[in-house]
């Protein structure tokens, strides 16, 4: 089975702009060019940089909506519709898909830590509702769970499920999940810092949260890589490690949010129990180094 990958290249995994408590969509519409203006790939809302925990329903209806509007068929739009209640995940899949998404960003439950069969039975039950390309979304450190290869490797016949976002950090996960479901996934590094690496392994890219302030950079990082240019790529990919790793010194999205703030892109504002940074002089600082303010 021949599975398309719903992208190859650099994702951006977009942040939720707010105003006074609301979604600020002038922002999040000027976001969004920007982002496809500097040749992002593709479009992730409502992921975890998303801020996607403390979106009501019908703020995510309206989140996606405009996003559909304002990307047109520029670049693919994929939603993050996972939970951690099957039924809920399943209904914020089919509206996603209603609305236009082009793909979607399932995260394995969380807080309801499932077992092996847990999880098949989930995915299983999410995949059938819809058409579209699925992406599935490990990221142990949020869940409490890591995705066993058995899982994926029972999944691994449902047409739609085409994808991994890799986010465990273990580049030997991504190694075992290759070797034992050889083409049956397309697979996304979740990681900034291991993008290179995961791309190396086979990989079609990244779902990537630094890419919110360097969407260029960090598609020409893939698309080196992927034409060959693997020397160009590892430049790129070292040249931008203190960058990344002061946007995740606190809990993503607090540092890359403080970072469009201080570039005049969105307001300095969360949702609790977010709050505001705590390291703004030392992300101003490498932006600065950066060249970027």
């Amino acid at each position: 089975m021949t599975k398309q990958p719903p992208f190859t290249g650099s994702a951006t995994a977009i942040v939720t702009p707010f105003r006074d408590g609301g979604i600020d969509y002038e922002a999040f519409g000027n976001l969004i060019d920007f982002q496809i203006e500097n040749k992002t790939d593709a479009i992730v809302v409502l992921g975890t940089t998303g801020e996607s925990a403390t979106v009501s329903e019908s703020e995510r209806y309206e989140i996606i909506a405009f996003a559909k509007r304002r990307i047109g068929k520029r670049v693919p739009l994929i939603v993050g519709s996972g939970t951690n209640n099957t039924q809920v995940s399943i209904r914020y899949s089919k509206s996603a898909e209603s609305q236009g998404a082009d793909g979607l960003l399932i995260v394995s439950p969380y807080y309801n830590k499932s077992t092996e069969r847990g999880l098949i039975e989930h995915y299983s039950l999410i995949a059938k509702s819809v058409d579209v390309p699925i992406i599935l979304y490990n990221v142990p450190s949020r869940t409490g769970v890591n995705v066993p290869i058995s899982v994926y490797k029972a999944l691994s016949s449902i047409e739609n499920i085409a994808g991994i976002k890799e986010a465990s950090g273990n580049i030997a996960t991504t190694a075992e999940i290759l070797h034992t479901c050889h083409d049956n996934y397309h697979i996304y590094s979740g990681c900034d810092d291991l993008t290179l690496p995961i791309l190396s392994l086979g990989g079609k890219g990244v779902i990537s949260v630094v890419s919110n302030i360097i969407p260029e950079i960090m598609h020409t990082l893939c698309h080196e890589f992927l034409s060959g240019n693997h020397h160009t790529a590892t430049e790129i990919q070292l040249h931008i490690i203190p960058l990344i790793n002061e946007m995740f010194k606190e809990v993503n999205p607090i540092p890359i949010k403080t970072a469009l703030y201080l570039l005049g892109k969105i307001q300095n504002e969360f949702r609790l129990p977010l709050c505001q940074s705590t390291r703004q002089d030392s992300i101003e600082a490498v932006l600065k180094q950066y060249n970027l303010l």
